[in-house]
C-alpha cells in the first residue's frame, strides 16, 4: 500500500503550507487512488479500473500531491527563522573571570525524523478518442475542496490535451453540480446536449464541449487560469512545483 497519508477531519492552516505538484501516478499508487475514488466519487472505478488506466496508452492519469515542507530533503527552507537558544543569567550579568562557571553546553539538536508521507489531494482523468479528450474524473477530497485544486487539475488536464494536439475536449456532468458547471464554464465548454437518466439515481447528464483547444486563444487563456490558480493557491501557503514529488512506500 503506498505511503499516502489521509486527510484528517478537521483541517488547520498547517495543512496547506508545503509542496503540491501535479503528477502521474503508478501501480503502487493504486490502493490511494481507490480510497480516494472512494472519499469523492462513491466508489466510480475499482483497482482493476485504475491499473487498466494506467496501463492505457490513450489514457492520461494525473494526481495532485501535497508534501509538507521539510520532507523534499536538501537545504532547510529560508524563509523559517533559526531557532536560537535564549542567554543564561550569567552571561547577562557578566561576572568576573575567576568567578565564570564552566561554559554551558548548548543542547544537541534532535536527529531529523523521517520525511513525512505525502497528502493524496485529487485525482483527474481524461481519454484520448480520436481528436478528442473525454474528460471521465475529475475529482477532489471533499476535505480540500473550494480551494482552487479543481481548476488547477482541469487546467493541467487541458494544457496535456493541447500537448497532444487534440482539438477539443467534452465531458458528462449533473445539471444539479452548480459548482461544476461553473468551474468547466469558466474555461469555455458550453452545454450542448443532454443525456436522459444517464446516472444511476436517474438524474440526467449535460454534455459539455470545448472545441477550441487548437487555438492560440485558448492556450493563452489556459495560461492565464493556470497562472491565476498558482497565485490563489500561493496565497494559501501552497509551494506549486514541477518535480514528480516522491511517494514513502515503506
Amino acid at each position: 500500500m503506498p505511503g499516502f497519508n489521509a486527510p484528517t477531519q478537521n483541517l488547520n492552516r498547517s495543512e496547506f503550507v508545503g509542496y503540491l505538484s501535479c503528477q502521474a501516478p503508478c501501480h503502487d499508487d493504486i490502493a490511494a487512488l481507490v480510497a480516494l475514488d472512494q472519499r469523492s466519487l462513491g466508489g466510480l472505478w475499482s483497482a482493476e479500473g485504475y491499473g487498466r488506466e494506467l496501463d492505457s496508452p490513450n489514457s492520461c492519469l494525473r494526481i495532485l500531491v501535497h508534501r509538507p515542507h521539510g520532507s523534499q530533503g536538501g537545504d532547510s527552507d529560508p524563509s523559517m527563522p533559526s531557532m536560537d537558544y535564549p542567554q543564561s543569567s550569567a552571561s547577562l550579568a557578566s561576572p568576573a573571570p575567576e568567578a565564570q562557571a564552566p561554559e554551558a553546553q548548548a543542547p544537541e539538536a534532535p536527529e531529523p525524523g523521517p520525511p513525512e508521507a505525502p497528502t493524496l489531494l485529487g485525482l483527474g482523468c481524461y481519454w484520448a478518442i480520436l481528436d478528442e479528450a473525454h474528460i471521465t474524473v475529475l475529482a477532489i477530497d471533499p476535505r480540500y475542496q473550494r480551494r482552487g485544486l479543481g481548476k488547477w487539475l482541469l487546467v493541467n488536464l487541458l494544457e496535456d490535451a493541447c500537448d497532444r494536439t487534440l482539438t477539443r475536449a467534452t465531458l458528462e456532468v449533473r445539471p444539479s453540480n452548480s459548482r461544476a458547471l461553473a468551474l468547466y464554464e469558466s474555461l469555455g465548454f458550453e452545454t450542448l446536449g443532454r443525456r436522459r437518466r444517464y446516472y444511476t439515481d436517474g438524474e440526467d447528464a449535460l454534455i459539455l464541449w470545448q472545441n477550441s483547444l487548437k487555438t492560440a486563444d485558448f492556450r493563452n487563456q489556459l495560461h492565464q487560469h493556470s497562472s491565476a490558480a498558482h497565485r490563489r493557491l500561493a496565497r494559501q501557503g501552497w509551494q506549486i512545483t514541477d518535480q514528480k514529488l516522491p511517494v514513502n512506500r515503506t
